[in-house]
Parts: structure tokens; C-alpha cells; sequence
């Protein structure tokens, strides 16, 4: 016989059975998971953009402190 699989679902420290759930708490937990999934994207990229911007900042400091200074 074949062993069925259960996918525990944690809400508030509550173990839940994904495939006792009904349909509409599928759907939600389905939503659920592709947020994290999103947030987590979302956050390596703006961690990647900060970084980039924080190198462009770095390279107009180096150019403005190799520019003549100007006289008055």
C-alpha cells in the first residue's frame, strides 16, 4: 500500500493538513506561499540596487574629489 503524503501548513504554531484543507484555504495558502516568494525576490533586488546605487555614489565622490578645485 501506498503511503499517502501530508504537506504540514503552520499557522500560528497550529500544524494544519494541506490535503485536508478545503479549497478556498488551498487558494489561500497557495497565495501566501507565492507572496513570501515575491517578497523574498523583491528583496534581493532592492539588497542589488542599493548596492548598485551605493557604487555610483562612491564613483561621483571619487570624480568631484579629482576635479580641480575651483578659484574665486
Amino acid at each position: 500500500m501506498a503511503t499517502e503524503k501530508k504537506t504540514p501548513v503552520f499557522v500560528d504554531d497550529v500544524e494544519y493538513t494541506y490535503e485536508d484543507m478545503t479549497d478556498q484555504q488551498k487558494a489561500l495558502v497557495n497565495h501566501i506561499s507565492d507572496l513570501d516568494r515575491k517578497i523574498g525576490t523583491t528583496q534581493f533586488n532592492l539588497d542589488q540596487l542599493t548596492v548598485g546605487k551605493n557604487a555610483f555614489v562612491n564613483l561621483l565622490k571619487e570624480a568631484l574629489n579629482k576635479q580641480p578645485a575651483e578659484v574665486n
